[in-house]
């Protein structure tokens, strides 16, 4: 692990170890690439104005990607969390420089071949960041996996599905993807797929899908199937949610995978 771009000190270990005021990004890497990874700094530097006043530097940040990258085995998990070891002028709602931590890792494999989930209402805190505040979501999937699902399924106070404890969902109808209109934290997966979806000449769109419709949506698409993405695994198939059984169809999920991997990998 490094921070700003140096090997990570003791004190640094010790206020990351604490930190739950933070935010970050994981990635995949391959040869000292990433796929979207000027997606992953507008995300680091969005995520920065908005937590700590201050914008921040990707130039700077991407050279720090890359000398850890280069420090690295070829095919790596990355993660750059942005931090503050200044908690106290946090606190007193001062416009912060925050640090930055990059660290690699083994990397990730794909997960099952397909899932079932759990629905529960659950609402995150500021749920377009992807901040360091992740007890709800892993109190989530154990409830779920303590219940014999693979996943859990976040539904809004109104009904409307949102996304899955670390992955955005989207429906695939026989013709278009259809990503939930809620408050979700737009993965940069998804995003991906979003570009290879447009360059494939395939529908995409938004629009509220409430839990309490899915029976009759399914009804009327016989076809109608849903996908897990997230930076591990890009499109994972879901079976069922709840007791309601979706398409599983490994063209469609081939069709998908190829969208994805349709964008190509941007040197670090």
């Amino acid at each position: 692990m490094d921070v700003n771009g140096s090997e990570a000190a003791r004190e640094d270990l010790m206020v990351l170890a604490r930190a739950t005021y933070a935010h970050f990004t994981s990635m995949q890497a391959r040869g000292g690439a990433v796929r979207g990874l000027d997606l992953h700094l507008a995300r680091l530097d969005a995520g920065t104005r908005e937590l700590f006043g201050t914008a921040l530097d990707t130039d700077r940040v991407r050279g720090w990607i890359r000398r850890a990258l280069r420090a690295a085995p070829d095919a790596v998990s990355a993660r750059v969390t942005v931090f503050s070891r200044r908690v106290d002028a946090v606190l007193r709602g001062e416009d912060v420089e925050p640090d930055v931590a990059v660290m690699t890792s083994a990397p990730a494999g794909a997960g099952a071949a397909s899932v079932r989930l759990r629905a529960i209402e659950y609402e995150r805190d500021l749920p377009h960041v992807k901040h360091a505040g992740t007890f709800g979501l892993v109190l989530a999937g154990r409830q779920a996996a303590l219940a014999g699902y693979d996943d859990t399924l976040f539904t809004d106070r109104d009904g409307r599905i949102a996304e899955a404890a670390i992955a955005n969902i989207g429906f695939f109808d026989g013709g278009r993807v259809v990503w939930p209109e809620a408050a979700v934290l737009p993965g940069i997966t998804r995003q991906l797929l979003e570009r290879g979806l447009a360059a494939a000449g395939i529908p995409s769109e938004r629009r509220e899908i409430r839990l309490r419709d899915l029976g009759r949506w399914a009804a009327d698409s016989p076809a109608l199937g849903a996908f897990l993405s997230n930076s591990i695994a890009p499109v994972v198939p879901v079976a069922g949610i709840d007791e309601q059984a979706l398409t599983v169809d490994p063209e469609v999920t081939a069709l998908l995978l190829d969208c994805y991997r349709s964008n190509p990998w941007q040197q670090a």
